[in-house]
């Protein structure tokens, strides 16, 4: 969708597209109420460090809609289809697939929820090396990590909806 249409959408209509970005309804919110965007830099930006920070209950609600890395994304929903196509480069032969499952217990083991690691752009080992680093962090550190790393996602997929 180009910018301009974006900046004239309904409230409705503009929750729609962003939800699949991101399930927090503040930061939804807070993007269409800062409308219009005059390019798509300044869009991702805002999207990126103009919000607020996520708070642990959005963060618990958002990771709900996330597979674990490496697994496929079940469904039809956009959401699924958006996890996929960010998934679709990893190399997942046997044993990256038994690596990436033995890290996603142990983090979860660790911090009680789901590895979330943007992985678009980013190797299997990358992903496993990353895993490994945050397993050392406390939990207030790897809060944060979760909440950037969510945001980054999040303005992966707005980006990959909204054109200049």
């Amino acid at each position: 969708m180009h910018l301009d249409a974006f900046n004239e959408l309904s409230a409705a209509e503009a929750e729609n597209l962003l939800r699949p970005c991101v399930d927090v309804d503040r930061w939804i919110n807070e993007l269409i109420s800062a409308r219009p965007f005059a390019d798509r830099d300044e869009l991702a930006s805002y999207a990126l460090s103009g919000i607020a920070p996520f708070n642990p209950q959005e963060l618990d609600a958002a990771l709900a809609q996330h597979p674990r890395i490496g697994e496929r994304a079940e469904g039809e929903s956009k959401e699924a289809d958006l996890s996929r196509g960010e998934q679709a480069t990893l190399k997942l032969d046997g044993d990256a697939t038994a690596r990436l499952k033995a890290a996603n217990q142990d983090y979860e083991q660790r911090f009680d929820r789901v590895f979330l690691i943007r992985a678009a752009g980013r190797s299997t080992e990358e992903i496993l090396a990353e895993c490994e680093r945050r397993l050392a962090n406390d939990d207030a550190t790897e809060l944060a990590e979760v909440a950037t790393q969510l945001r980054e996602i999040a303005v992966l997929r707005l980006k990959d909806l909204i054109t200049n």
